[in-house]
């Protein structure tokens, strides 16, 4: 299973519309177009198919966190 595949099947399990996840990523300051974003979810033999990279699927993955989650809060230092 590769990047593509793990996106597709996020991109079902969530319900998340391609502007959805372009939202998502932009919480991470990692802008996406839509262009890219389709051409991910084209299948390998289709001419306009482009590889999901490492970097827009750990982006992904630590804005659908802030997503879920929200924000961490920083931690307060342990004072004695």
């Amino acid at each position: 299973m590769d990047n593509n595949d793990i996106m597709k099947k996020l991109r079902v399990a969530l319900q998340l519309k391609n502007e959805d996840i372009s939202a998502i990523c932009m919480l991470v300051d990692f802008k996406i177009t839509p262009s890219e974003l389709t051409a991910i979810f084209r299948n390998e033999d289709d001419s306009r198919y482009k590889a999901c990279g490492d970097q827009l699927l750990r982006n992904f993955l630590n804005g659908l966190i802030i997503h879920k989650r929200g924000k961490m809060e920083p931690k307060k230092p342990i004072t004695k």
